[in-house]
């Protein structure tokens, strides 16, 4: 499968950006008179490096992936969300697949790029409904998006159930992989090499704890990821946030993922022996859904004690249901002790 037969013709011709840097070939420069830059150093008088170079090599070498097969953006995944619109959905014209509920940003750049996107609800105990994610394309669907562990619900899907969409369907299929690092289900980076249809969502927000520098990755068959990098906009990453990731990448994560898990583990045990609860669904995400007696009144309750959750009970299939984000320890001894004081 050819993933270049699914991308827009007029971005197919399309002549990217090119600066004074991209076409200058060889040679030891000290004098850059070239990008209108100002001359007097300060850290940051000078473009950054429109190709990541630096930084891409960092994460190749930590997801085992070649450099030339991955693109960074500079609002965590949700820019690679909206390229993908851009470069494989006409306006006005093809439509999309999604699951419900599922991460809203879907929706919201399906919306901007004014592109149909048709919702599937998941199945009993959210899960993956393959025949009819497949049943409802057509020949103008381009893209199916499937998140994997899936927010809202935590549950991680099934991978031969998603690579049997991307084996059925004749178009790209995004699989977001933001809360992959908390699953024990791995990646399916790997699956590229075999699926090129297939494109892979990664951040630094969750596991790496960098939501405040806002960088996303997209993976995928080298072909797609030249054609990301020739519809983003020149500059779309600083170069303090290179630098910065460069030294965080160095770092590591150290233990926060497991402890996260742990206390999810926690957290979960903790608030199933509440009495307000009705169902703690079971999650490989940092993230817990929690099903309730009330989840107005126990928002407002947590609220009016310094404490936030996500009120999530409008959503299809998560009525009465609260996303509650695993915290530090501390932070979630008081969400526990919160909840137990809550009469039912």
């Amino acid at each position: 499968m050819n993933p270049i037969a699914f991308i827009r013709k007029n971005i197919l011709a399309l002549q990217p950006y090119s600066t004074a840097r991209d076409d200058f070939k060889g040679g030891d420069i000290s004098v850059w008179l070239d990008a209108n830059e100002s001359p007097y150093s300060n850290g940051v008088n000078r473009y950054p490096d429109p190709h990541q170079r630096k930084v891409k090599e960092q994460v190749a070498a930590l997801f085992g992936a070649p450099a030339e097969s991955i693109f960074l953006g500079g609002a965590g995944s949700d820019e690679a969300i909206d390229l993908v619109y851009r470069i494989f959905c006409t306006p006005g014209c093809d439509n999309a697949v999604a699951i419900t509920p599922s991460y809203g940003v879907y929706r919201v750049a399906a919306d901007i790029n004014d592109i149909k996107l048709r919702e599937i609800e998941l199945d009993p105990g959210f899960g993956l409904p393959v025949d009819r994610i497949l049943d409802s394309t057509d020949s103008l669907t381009k893209v199916i998006w499937l998140c994997s562990p899936n927010n809202p619900t935590g549950n991680a899907f099934e991978r031969a159930d998603m690579l049997r969409i991307a084996d059925r369907f004749n178009g790209m299929v995004v699989i977001d992989e933001a809360y992959a690092d908390f699953s024990s289900r791995g990646s399916m980076i790997n699956d590229i090499a075999t699926h090129p249809n297939i494109i892979i969502l990664r951040t630094f927000s969750k596991a790496w704890g960098l939501a405040g520098m806002r960088c996303g990755m997209a993976f995928a068959d080298p072909r797609v990821i030249a054609y990301f990098d020739r519809v983003k906009y020149p500059y779309n990453m600083s170069s303090l946030i290179q630098q910065e990731l460069l030294r965080r990448i160095a770092e590591g994560t150290g233990n926060h993922i497991a402890e996260t898990v742990a206390e999810r583990n926690r957290v979960a045990s903790a608030l199933a022996c509440a009495p307000c609860v009705d169902t703690v669904y079971p999650s490989e995400a940092n993230f817990l859904l929690v099903k309730v007696s009330d989840p107005d009144r126990i928002y407002r309750l947590l609220t009016d004690n310094g404490v936030i959750v996500r009120n999530r009970s409008r959503l299809p299939m998560c009525d009465g249901s609260l996303r509650i984000t695993i915290g530090t320890p501390d932070e979630n001894t008081r969400l526990i002790n919160l909840f137990s004081k809550f009469e039912r």
